[in-house]
């Protein structure tokens, strides 16, 4: 696959596959897992429930995972994130452009697996 004709804003594919020895089948089996996995709904449930600890904690996973598989704008709102959890600050405005990122870099997961 040329990964320099996939236009991806939110994922960083090169860099991704650089991770995993360019190995691209590895890849998307990490991205599906992602897909699969419900790291974005604990984050939600653990917010609404008020609990900062475990908040913290989920905001805490959703950053390591993205970095390891280059989702590079949930990554940056993840740390955001997570830093203003820990704080006791507003993050309402953040949160809601993490679910937008989150969300547009869904869709372009699922342009990469079916690729």
């Amino acid at each position: 696959m040329d990964t320099n004709s996939i236009n991806i804003e939110y994922i960083d594919v090169n860099d991704a596959l650089s991770r995993v020895g360019g190995n691209m089948s590895l890849y998307k089996r990490l991205l599906g897992r992602l897909v699969d996995g419900n790291l974005y709904d604990e984050l939600l449930t653990a917010l609404q429930n008020g609990d900062v600890e475990e908040s913290t904690r989920q905001a805490h996973s959703l950053k390591g995972v993205s970095a390891n598989l280059s989702l590079v704008k949930v990554n940056g709102l993840s740390v955001e994130l997570e830093k203003l959890v820990k704080e006791g600050s507003d993050y309402s405005s953040c949160l809601d452009e993490l679910k937008q990122a989150y969300e547009t870099t869904l869709e372009q997961i699922a342009i990469l697996l079916n690729q």
